[in-house]
């Protein structure tokens, strides 16, 4: 059965990349909503190893992307993950400024 939910929330407590989410079972990310929660514009970064956790310029996919201060904006995207190794990560250029959450669906 095919269900919709949130897959991970996070709001980084420092400046280093950190897993969002890693699956458990086949998993389509459907989007990602960014939240700048503080008056102040900063960047983000998001990554996307498959099968591992390198966070770097070979798996980001978005790469110190501005966002405003007290911004939302929400990623519509299509991102299968499949291995259990895997995981989507985020960083931020600020601690505690900008929440992730990531929305999908799970083949379970």
């Amino acid at each position: 059965m095919i269900k919709g939910k949130q897959l991970g929330q996070l709001l980084p407590a420092d400046t280093n990349a950190a897993s969002l989410f890693s699956p458990t079972e086949p998993t389509i990310i459907k989007s990602i909503v960014v939240c700048n929660v503080t008056s102040t514009a900063y960047t983000f970064r998001i990554f996307l190893d498959d099968d591992g956790t390198t966070y770097s310029t070979a798996t980001a996919l978005f790469y110190d992307t501005a966002i405003n201060g007290n911004e939302t904006v929400e990623l519509d995207v299509y991102w299968p993950m499949s291995d259990t190794a895997g995981n989507l990560a985020v960083r931020s250029s600020n601690a505690s400024s900008i929440n992730f959450t990531a929305f999908g669906v799970v083949d379970s």
